[in-house]
């Protein structure tokens, strides 16, 4: 089983090279708008909602203005082309290229702020302890995102973000901004800053995403 999930992985990295998305922000032309919102209201409504708002326990929102902000056109596509292995995200690599391109674009059309994706994915590998990691993780996280991370089949309000299918197009980087600044007007909150619901430290967040790497590595063994 580990054996066929690590040759996934390489897999996806490789098709995920192939994938020209640098451009995708340039060509939400009208007629690419409406055909991602077609595709979207046909494909991924039902479990997002309507204008991808997203349902607690359900699915996650993707219109969320954090969101839009930290993650890369490579991750909404290569997301919505592979799906989320071990939850209820299918794979729609059926959809084509031109079909997930139009999605992510329609998608692009929401957001409020500058994309600082590529600045986020550039910041340091998380260096910390595992051991810490998981005290924070199942006295913080682990109430909505479950205790193996698998987020709403565990029954949380959570997502599955401590699955390789998560974890395998993630940067720290992305990690880390989402545990410090949370997303507005959904169930995570802030967990950094004197407001937030805790006031982790660097370290302390750094502790949590290397333990998250850890328990993906442990999924993907067994």
């Amino acid at each position: 089983m580990a054996i066929h999930k690590n040759i996934f992985f390489v897999l996806t990295g490789l098709m995920l090279l192939s994938f020209p998305l640098a451009s995708l922000a340039d060509t939400a032309s009208p007629a690419i708008l409406k055909k991602g919102k077609v595709l979207f209201k046909a494909n991924c409504e039902a479990c997002h909602q309507a204008d991808a708002i997203g349902k607690p326990g359900v699915a996650p929102s993707l219109t969320n203005p954090e969101l839009l902000s930290t993650g890369s056109d490579n991750f909404f596509a290569a997301t919505i082309r592979d799906g989320r292995e071990d939850t209820g995200m299918p794979p729609f690599a059926h959809l084509g290229r031109r079909g997930i391109r139009a999605i992510v674009a329609y998608l692009r059309a929401h957001a409020v702020g500058p994309n600082r994706a590529a600045e986020i994915d550039e910041q340091s590998d998380a260096r910390g302890d595992p051991r810490l990691g998981k005290l924070w993780y199942a006295n913080i996280c682990s109430t909505c995102h479950g205790v193996g991370g698998d987020g709403y089949d565990a029954g949380g309000t959570g997502t599955a973000i401590g699955l390789p299918g998560f974890l395998s197009k993630v940067s720290d980087g992305f990690i880390r901004e989402t545990i410090k600044k949370g997303r507005s007007n959904t169930r995570m909150l802030a967990f950094q800053g004197p407001g937030a619901l805790a006031d982790l430290s660097d370290r302390e967040i750094d502790d949590v995403i290397v333990y998250l790497r850890e328990l993906a590595k442990q999924t993907a063994e067994e």
